[in-house]
């Protein structure tokens, strides 16, 4: 049985982690990562309003995944007021888990992004 989401060919999708980085589409990236469903952008991992302005910035996003690194970490509570300000919810948990439910939002047409922390 296959249960890959069936996920439009222009959308961005984490299809891999580990080793420092990322594959996205058929490209591997190196280090930490914003990806949003039509691209995705380097990321320095700073849990930081700032670090995360261009989610904020988003009007397409409503859901951010916060793939914390290997393990689930709370959310600063400044990055949780700026995003609910900005009309976006926030789930943080473990980098894997972040990668597959964004695969799996994506494919229901979800109005989502990611913040993957890289996994060594």
């Amino acid at each position: 049985m296959d249960i890959t989401p069936r996920v439009p060919a222009d959308r961005k999708i984490v299809s891999g982690y580990g080793g420092g980085g990322f594959r996205i589409n058929a490209e591997r990236v190196e280090g930490s990562v914003l990806v949003f469903p039509d691209r995705w952008l380097a990321w320095d991992g700073d849990l930081s309003v700032a670090s995360l302005a261009p989610v904020i910035a988003d009007a397409t996003v409503e859901l951010l995944l916060l793939g914390c690194g290997p393990s689930l970490k709370p959310v600063p509570n400044d990055i949780r007021t700026a995003l609910q300000a900005a009309g976006k919810r926030v789930e943080p948990m473990d980098t894997g888990a972040a990668c597959r439910t964004y695969a799996v939002l994506l494919g229901e047409g979800r109005r989502v992004a990611a913040a993957l922390i890289a996994l060594p």
